[in-house]
């Protein structure tokens, strides 16, 4: 099974890993049979799984159950499970929902925000609970930004970006997930911070990437992301659709140019 060590080191040798969000049993083993690196149960089952328009009516419940039946079926991945919605406003909301994760069987929890939470990733280190921490464009923020838009987009805004990781790994963060920043800003986050940091739309020098996987099979009925590249086209199965995406991180053939934001800083 693969540790927060084993990515730690994917950095350091600068192998790239591939995330798959996952929801159920029968597509965690068929993560585990393509060797996907990292899984996160996302909150965008909300919109996925659920129907909502939004990641916002999901609940702590709603996350546990998906976890509980991805640990049960894929023994290979690493496991990180978001903390939804206002279920980490207060410091022991955040104790009692992420103990709840961990239990269900996740390894990490992720949380969107920035250097706020620099005590709430200090107290679940402490107590044996590591952190990834979602910065850039973070869904459950949507009505304050005013819809899913590029974030990071001048320098002030890049430096922001930076002072909160910055933050949140002196805290004690163990992983950063950037979605939607420029490619360049991205490159600066990965180069400055020996975390490992996973993009979505943040360009190929992440050490990671993660895409939703309803996204990457094409079971997207409306216009796509422009990071969103169907990986099931033209294979015979999901498991080589799987296989394909895994392979593409490795060799660094996706995310291309196309996929990314480009915008000088």
């Amino acid at each position: 099974m693969i540790r927060l060590s084993q990515l730690a080191q994917y950095k350091a040798e600068g192998k790239p890993f591939s995330c798959l969000t996952c929801y159920d049993a029968s597509f965690a083993k068929a993560m585990e049979i393509a060797e996907i690196d990292s899984i996160l149960i996302g909150d965008s089952l909300g919109m996925v799984i659920q129907g909502h328009d939004s990641t916002l009516p999901v609940t702590v419940e709603d996350i546990a159950y998906h976890t509980r039946a991805v640990a049960r079926a894929n023994h290979h991945a690493f496991i990180m499970a978001d903390l939804p919605f206002m279920s980490y406003a207060t410091l022991p909301d955040a104790i009692r929902a992420a103990t709840t994760m961990m239990q269900a069987g996740a390894h990490a929890v992720k949380l969107e925000g920035g250097a706020w939470l620099a005590e709430t990733i200090r107290v679940l280190k402490q107590n044996g609970i590591p952190t990834c921490v979602h910065l850039g464009l973070t869904p459950q923020s949507v009505n304050v930004f005013g819809g899913y838009k590029l974030q990071g987009r001048n320098r002030d805004a890049a430096d922001h970006l930076l002072a909160d990781c910055q933050a949140v790994v002196d805290a004690g963060a163990a992983l950063l997930l950037l979605e939607v920043v420029p490619a360049q800003l991205a490159k600066e986050v990965q180069a400055r911070f020996n975390v490992p940091v996973i993009g979505i739309g943040a360009g190929v020098d992440c050490d990671g990437q993660v895409l939703v996987m309803h996204d990457m099979l094409g079971l997207n009925f409306e216009k796509p992301a422009r990071f969103v590249h169907d990986f099931l086209q033209g294979k015979g199965n999901i498991v080589d659709a799987f296989r394909d995406f895994h392979h593409s991180v490795q060799k660094r053939a996706y995310p291309e140019a196309k996929h990314a934001f480009h915008i000088a800083l």
